[in-house]
Formats: structure tokens, C-alpha cells, sequence
């Protein structure tokens, strides 16, 4: 049998491709802590059910237990973490609360793991051996190289994403470093790159909206180091952003050039892209109405 780098089978790998298919939803609201909103996060997966979504990823240092009511609320839908970090939990806990899940819904969940940021982490440290470490530990656990990703912007954890994971979830990028990252992949990994849309057609408006997003990453090394590595550069980094750097990051304007943008990280070889509605409030709401809207323009 034709075998993935991972050990993952060719086959096990097209069908998940096929599971999540061509587009997914990242949101940080659909992971909330709120008590008060699970009814409302359950309907919402229940309806990008319906609207075609493949997957939902969820933001905000999710962990599995986030991804129960969800899963529980739909029938097919894959729901992925974007992502745990490592330094978060245990990996021996990580397995475990995998385990549980799976065995009440398998094969509807997928553990995006990554190192986080320096800032963010007061154990990071290492970051490379330290994931490795990690993977080394649900290896053991019994948890299947075909039920993770890693998040990877550069070349050294996206070859960890390629022998160690179904893939790599990479975040904040451009069709440019999609198809990098395909290059580093090859053919078979998962490659499934996160998208941010304002669906906007004003440009000062949209940027505006776009900036207030992307203010925070312009504070982390790994996102402006690789900026730096795929042709941006200091001045497209200062200053809240340059229009080319944000244009390249952003999906934005009519349902013509969103679908454009979009379609360029699969011409560049993304497998699915899971898209991020920025609308410049709370990123704990959920933009339901921007989902459908999003889900319309995006129909054969």
C-alpha cells in the first residue's frame, strides 16, 4: 500500500480530505468558556453544518473538551483545535481526553497542536525538541499520527508536520507560503492554511477592520519572522501593517475578489483553507450572518 511519510496510509489521508473538504470555519467564539452560550455555539456548528462546511477550527488555546458540544450538535462535521498549545497540557492528558472523545464519536475530531509564542508560554523553551517530545508522548499514548496537525509556518516543523502528523495548519499566510509549504509537504499531507475575510468593499474600511485583526501578531516573532522569510519586509511589517502585507493576509471587497483570494491558496495547493470572518468587534461573537454570506459566494 502507498504509504504516507507519517505512516499514515494514502488512502486514510484522501479520506480525510474528502471529511473536511475545500473549506472550513476558524472562530474564536465557537470555543468560549461562556455557560450561557452553549446553545447558541451548538446551533451555530449545527448550521455550518448545513451551509457545507467541512470543519470547524477552533481559536483561542481550545482544548478537546471545547470540541464535545459541538461534535455532540452534528452529525459529520470534524472539529479541530487551531490550535492546543503543547506547554498547555500534558501530552499524556492531551491523549486521554482524545481517547474519551473518540471512542464516543470517532474520527470527528482532529488535535491541532502547536509551540505557541515566547511571550505567551512561560514554559517554552526549545520549541522543535519540545514538540517532538510531545509527539514522542502520544505516540506512546496510542494517539493516531492521522488524528493531528501541527501548526508550522517554517521549513523545520513543517517537515515534523509531514513525518509526524496527517498535516499542518498553518496560520496567517499567503498562497505564497502555501505553496512553499506544499513544496516541503509533498503530495499527500494535509495541508490546510487559515484564511481571514472582512467582507467589505471599501478599502480604508476594510483595512481598517483588517488591521485592528492583525495589530496583535505584529507583536510575535514567529508570525513577523515569517513575513520576513517570504519576501516581506520591516517597513510592510511597521505601522500597523503596509496595504500589501494586509491585502496579502486578508481576503477582502466584492464576492468576486474574496472568492479569488480564496481560490488562490487552492491553486497554490492548499487541500482545504478554513476561513476566519473578521467583522472589528468582539472575536468572542459568533458572525453568524458573515458565515452565510460567506458559505453563498462560496457555491459552485
Amino acid at each position: 500500500m502507498n504509504q504516507v511519510s507519517t505512516g499514515v496510509s494514502a488512502s486514510r489521508v484522501g479520506s480525510l480530505k474528502n471529511t473536511v473538504g475545500r473549506y472550513g470555519i476558524w472562530s474564536f467564539g465557537l470555543r468560549s468558556e461562556a455557560p450561557e452560550g452553549v446553545t447558541e455555539r451548538a446551533e451555530a456548528a449545527a448550521e455550518l453544518e448545513e451551509l457545507g462546511f467541512g470543519a470547524v477550527w477552533l481559536g483561542g488555546s481550545p482544548e478537546v473538551r471545547h470540541a464535545v458540544p459541538l461534535i455532540a450538535a452534528t452529525s459529520r462535521l470534524v472539529v479541530a483545535t487551531g490550535i492546543q498549545s503543547i506547554w498547555q497540557r500534558e501530552a499524556t492528558e492531551a491523549a486521554s481526553a482524545y481517547a474519551e472523545l473518540e471512542a464516543a464519536h470517532p474520527g470527528r475530531f482532529l488535535l491541532g497542536l502547536g509551540v505557541s509564542h515566547a511571550g505567551q508560554a512561560e514554559r517554552y523553551r526549545r520549541p522543535y525538541a519540545s514538540m517532538v517530545e510531545y509527539l514522542d508522548v502520544l505516540d506512546a499514548a496510542g494517539l493516531p499520527a492521522e488524528r493531528r496537525v501541527l501548526a508550522a509556518l517554517g521549513p523545520k516543523m513543517l517537515g515534523l508536520s509531514r513525518d509526524r502528523a496527517v498535516g499542518s495548519h498553518p496560520y496567517l499566510v499567503t498562497p505564497e507560503h502555501t505553496a512553499q509549504a506544499r513544496a516541503t509537504l509533498g503530495e499527500s499531507p494535509l495541508l490546510a492554511p487559515e484564511l481571514k475575510v472582512v467582507l467589505e468593499t471599501d478599502p480604508d474600511r476594510a483595512r481598517t477592520i483588517a488591521r485592528g485583526a492583525l495589530a496583535i501578531y505584529l507583536t510575535m516573532p514567529n508570525y513577523t519572522n515569517n513575513f520576513l522569510r517570504i519576501g516581506f519586509t520591516e517597513d510592510d511589517i511597521e505601522d500597523g501593517g503596509s496595504d500589501r502585507l494586509v491585502d496579502a493576509v486578508f481576503a477582502w471587497g466584492d464576492e468576486d475578489r474574496i472568492r479569488e483570494r480564496i481560490d488562490a491558496f487552492h491553486t497554490a495547493g492548499a487541500d482545504h483553507v478554513t476561513l476566519q470572518v473578521v467583522e472589528g468587534g468582539p472575536r468572542d461573537v459568533l458572525p453568524r450572518d458573515g458565515w452565510r454570506r460567506l458559505a453563498a459566494l462560496l457555491k459552485p
